[in-house]
């Protein structure tokens, strides 16, 4: 930042606003300032070296400051998924021990007012809307007066905040993150800043960064993938971030922005497809021709280059003058033709159906594999060694092997310092050789591709001891637009059976293409019988142990709110299975 400051000071940083004559900037001079203020007037709130902070907040520019102005004090800031409830929250923040916290506006402070008398180490809580601060309570303060505070002493003493800046040392932590808890409760990942440059420099290695590049920030940042590219990474490369507060306006935030890349978690890319799928689909026939033709050519190009074979000069060639005539008027649309490095997929499984089809339209959606403990991205797959299906090969300086039961183990300066315990220490989770056990169980190819074929403790085991991976299952079921979610069911039973969510946005959209009445879809004999055959074309595919027997269809999509899934959209197959017990003991009888 120092570097960026200096070298960079008047180009962007962050951005508020994609529209013209909507758009706030600071640029990277300000930024500096800005994080310089924050951190001083965090240290007069009580706030030191070594402390955790939480945020919570949407993406917002006071984010990106609160987060930098404790990384300056050498706090290790973490930010809260802002869908906890009172009772996630309290264990967040007494687990922690934070002593401030930074939080939005009146949602956040309905929910925070319950459990604060329980926090003895909270000292403030920081509220960027001020008019959300409730009457006559002093335990919260606006985060313009601390901001005001702070710029004042860092005005009377600018070389302070360069000694901070000087006492930072690469092992000290930069930040926690909490994992969604699909299993139980949350952890906390304690990284630091050798772990955030090691992955970055990494990466750079394989793909190189371009310098000053447009990136969305539209993900959580209590997700490792949105905190590396939408934080770390723009300072490493000078970038200039757009922060999107809700996920909901990513399609005008792209088309306003014109990013270098974009990341996306499957539910992302499947919902992209979809509605692409409706939007060809509405085309008039000869337009229609036109852009099929240009889809197989894209297809036969994208297959080629997953068998690592050559293209043919004359296909590329065709292939490149149908893209520019039928598919670029595509992806300009979506805000995706200057995407020249292509996409990514990471933190769960994404159906090869669903990256085959953008890549038809020219949309390349690189698979990648990675968890919070390892800074994100272990392994990667690159527009000029990619296998559909793999999730790339380990990132340069990043050792992957398989240890017992095929469960992959990471090494390498991007896994995490340790587990945040309760007296305050960061215990390793190590082995004596170095290596992270990950949990994920897969395989590794000649080519040294690996593949990901389900998580250890999410094995199936029918009770005729056949082991079955459900997301193998539930992947071809996901593939298809009318389906939001699936879990698959038969952990010591004697066959499968599955839970299938019907997609509340897109379920509607093909039902009326097709003229089908869009009420009480999960009920519609038409509906009901493309489920049955994608079911069927599904069990076509699976072993005979595999093929899903029965199921049942529901109406009511998952989302971290209601329960069923963690803020990155990954099954919390507990509440699931506890919640659904009913309709699941009857899929049985």
């Amino acid at each position: 930042m120092r570097r960026n400051a200096a070298e960079f000071g008047d180009k962007p940083a962050l951005s508020k606003g994609w529209s013209p004559g909507e758009v706030t900037t600071l640029t990277w001079a300000q930024m500096r300032e800005h994080a310089a203020a924050l951190a001083h007037g965090l240290a007069e709130l009580g706030l030191g070296s070594g402390d955790r902070m939480l945020i919570m907040a949407s993406r917002r520019p006071e984010h990106w400051v609160s987060d930098l102005g404790a990384m300056h004090l050498g706090a290790v800031s973490c930010t809260a998924y802002d869908t906890l409830s009172s009772e996630q929250i309290a264990f967040v923040a007494k687990h922690s021990a934070a002593p401030v916290v930074i939080i939005e506006g009146a949602g956040e402070v309905a929910r925070w007012a319950p459990v604060l008398s329980g926090l003895p180490n909270l000292r403030k809580v920081v509220v960027i809307q001020e008019s959300a601060i409730p009457d006559g309570d002093d335990r919260y303060v606006s985060y313009r007066e601390v901001f005001e505070a702070g710029a004042a002493k860092h005005a009377a003493d600018p070389a302070a905040f360069e000694r901070l800046t000087d006492a930072i040392t690469p092992e000290q932590p930069v930040c926690m993150i909490y994992t969604s808890g699909t299993t139980g409760d949350p952890k906390g990942v304690v990284i630091s800043h050798r772990n955030v440059l090691s992955e970055i420099a990494s990466v750079n290695l394989v793909h190189p960064l371009p310098n000053f590049g447009r990136s969305v920030a539209y993900l959580p940042l209590a997700h490792i993938a949105e905190r590396v590219l939408g934080l770390y990474l723009p300072i490493y490369a000078a970038g200039h971030v757009t922060a999107v507060p809700d996920h909901t306006q990513l399609v005008p935030a792209l088309h306003g922005v014109r990013p270098f890349g974009v990341f996306g978690v499957p539910r992302v890319w499947e919902k992209m497809t979809a509605a692409l799928q409706g939007g060809l689909g509405a085309l008039p026939e000869e337009q229609r021709v036109g852009v099929q033709m240009a889809r197989d050519a894209a297809a036969e190009v994208w297959q080629l280059g997953s068998a690592g074979k050559p293209v043919p000069e004359d296909l590329a060639a065709r292939a490149k003058a149908l893209d520019e005539k039928a598919l670029l008027p595509i992806r300009t649309m979506l805000g995706l033709d200057q995407m020249h490095r292509g996409g990514n997929s990471g933190a769960a499984p994404i159906p090869v159906s669903v990256l085959n089809f953008l890549a038809s339209v020219g949309i390349h959606v690189y698979e990648l594999w990675g968890l919070s403990e390892t800074t994100g991205a272990a392994t990667e797959n690159l527009p000029d060694a990619y296998r559909v299906g793999s999730v790339g090969r380990p990132l340069p300086g990043v050792e992957v092997k398989l240890g017992e039961d095929n469960e992959l183990l990471v090494r390498g300066p991007i896994v995490f310092m340790g587990y945040l315990q309760p007296d305050g220490s960061i215990k390793p989770d190590v082995d004596e050789d170095g290596w992270y056990a990950t949990g994920d169980v897969g395989r590794i190819d000649e080519d040294g591709y690996v593949y990901i074929t389900d998580r250890k403790k999410e094995l199936i085991i029918t009770s005729g001891g056949k082991n079955i991976a459900p997301a193998k299952v539930e992947g071809l079921l996901r593939a298809h637009p009318l389906i939001s979610q699936a879990v698959a069911i038969g952990d010591r039973r004697p066959f499968v059976t599955a839970l299938i969510v019907l997609d509340d946005e897109a379920a509607p959209l093909w039902a009326q293409a097709r003229g089908i009445p869009t009420g009480n879809l999960a009920e519609q004999p038409a509906v009901l019988e493309e489920i049955e055959k994608l079911v069927h074309e599904a069990n076509s595919v699976l072993a005979q142990a595999e093929q899903i027997k029965k199921y049942t269809v529901l109406s009511q999509t998952w989302t971290p709110e209601s329960g069923e899934v963690t803020p990155t959209l990954k099954l919390k197959r507990r509440v699931i299975i506890d919640r659904y017990a009913t309709a699941i003991e009857s899929l049985y009888q």
